[in-house]
């Protein structure tokens, strides 16, 4: 089964926040196969922080198992920071992947400075 729009709306919850702040609104308009496609509209049209609330959204949503890719119709992600959250949550899996084999406390390791 995939994942509602409703789903998709409570997974931002945090961001949607700042939006109704803002007048921002989130639009889905497809959630087909995991593709999420979404718009922001509203307060975002012409906000220098659209790309910000977008890698945010990205982020959050790319956590979730049943979402395949997130497609800002109005291309307010620009591909450099797709890859950039794509890099960070590669690393944060490598980083838990660790943590699980390593001693078996599952706590997250330090660094010693």
């Amino acid at each position: 089964m995939g994942i509602t729009a409703e789903e998709i709306l409570a997974e931002i919850g945090p961001v949607q926040e700042v939006l109704d702040a803002h007048d921002g609104i989130v639009n889905v308009i497809d959630t087909a196969e995991g593709n999420i496609m979404l718009s922001l509209d509203g307060g975002c049209n012409g906000c220098s922080s659209t790309p910000m609330t977008a890698m945010q959204i990205f982020y959050s949503l790319m956590k979730l198992d049943a979402v395949n890719d997130v497609i800002f119709v109005n291309g307010e992600l620009p591909e450099y920071m797709r890859d950039f959250i794509k890099k960070k949550m590669a690393k944060e899996a490598a980083e838990a992947d660790q943590n699980l084999t390593s001693g078996g406390d599952h706590e997250p390791r330090g660094e010693i400075i």
